[in-house]
């Protein structure tokens, strides 16, 4: 099953705030869902954004992949910077066993 991690709209006609959900990739925009991680209120100033953090973590290290819409807020709230950050150090860590073991 593919995980995507995107954008469901919700708000008034003309006066769109999102959700940011954890979806199958083959489900409608707006249908059902896995998980709500957070929300994006573009209408202030400046946008809103919150995610919570160990959920989407949790999410990107089991394979769910983001949207461009949903990377760009990642990135914007760092919350794509420490996962990159984990991976790397994850990956570093058993490199670093595999060359013990040799």
């Amino acid at each position: 099953m593919a995980v995507k991690i995107r954008l469901k709209r919700t708000g008034m006609k003309k006066a769109p705030s999102y959700r940011v959900v954890v979806a199958d990739a083959r489900s409608p925009r707006d249908g059902r869902i896995i998980e709500k991680i957070g929300w994006y209120n573009p209408r202030v100033e400046p946008s809103a954004i919150h995610i919570d953090e160990e959920k989407a973590i949790s999410w990107l290290k089991n394979g769910a992949q983001p949207t461009e819409s949903v990377a760009s807020l990642l990135r914007r709230a760092g919350i794509m910077d420490r996962f990159n950050q984990e991976k790397s150090a994850a990956s570093a860590q058993s490199s670093e066993v595999s060359v013990d073991a040799k």
